[in-house]
């Protein structure tokens, strides 16, 4: 196996990159791709067909919804959750109310943010803690509040402009 697997870890998919470290109670569906040198924290969900890029960081608690894609060198903080039905129903719900969801590369999303579907963040964007995304974010955009709004520029660092 060149990745790391805690024992307490569910890993399904056959699709993980070399040097990624995935640690306790995570569960990777069938399906899902998971890059190079990813760090998956505790407790995190990443569903069937979720792709992930090279050195992304999950920290702990994070779920991950089909129809996610997760470009290189993104952030994403405790607690993120990513939705992927516009029109959530017990009873009615199907893979194609699916509405899929682009982090570029680079980008970093704050603890306890959520990320309503069918946007993208796009490369280098900051999303500040506890935020609710439901537009677009531009390449170097702070953005943070419910509903997330335009706060300023970031450098590729992450530094506010």
């Amino acid at each position: 196996m060149a990745f790391f697997k805690d024992p307490t870890a569910i890993v399904e998919s056959k699709k993980i990159g070399e040097g990624t470290k995935i640690w306790h109670f995570v569960h990777v569906r069938d399906g899902a791709e998971i890059g190079c040198d990813c760090v998956i924290g505790k407790s995190v969900y990443i569903d069937a067909d979720v792709m992930i890029g090279d050195r992304v960081k999950i920290q702990n608690f994070v779920s991950v919804y089909r129809g996610v894609q997760i470009e290189d060198d993104v952030f994403i903080g405790p607690s993120v959750t990513f939705t992927n039905d516009l029109y959530p129903r017990a009873d009615s719900w199907d893979t194609c109310k699916i509405i899929p969801t682009m982090v570029k590369r680079g980008a970093s999303i704050g603890a306890n943010s959520t990320i309503v579907c069918g946007i993208t963040i796009e490369e280098c964007a900051m999303i500040g803690a506890g935020s609710v995304v439901t537009r677009d974010v531009p390449p170097f955009t702070l953005v943070y509040g419910n509903p997330a709004k335009v706060q300023g520029r970031v450098e590729r660092d992450g530094v506010k402009v």
